[in-house]
């Protein structure tokens, strides 16, 4: 995943309004909790998912 961060870190910001430069809110905030919404970016269309599985967004 760490090679998709800037993917990543875009849609965390605009899905969810995370900004990941917000030490004091990741500090607040689990593991697990972090987790959860990068998986949630599997889930919908997002940069990651495109990233991830393109065959689903190809034309043809």
């Amino acid at each position: 995943m760490l090679k998709f961060w800037t993917l990543i870190e875009a849609d965390l910001h605009e899905r969810y309004g995370i900004d990941v430069d917000d030490r004091a809110l990741l500090r607040a905030r689990s593991w697990r909790w972090l987790q959860a919404r990068i998986l949630g970016l599997l889930a919908v269309e997002s940069r990651l998912h495109r990233a991830l599985y393109p065959e689903q967004y190809e034309r043809g």
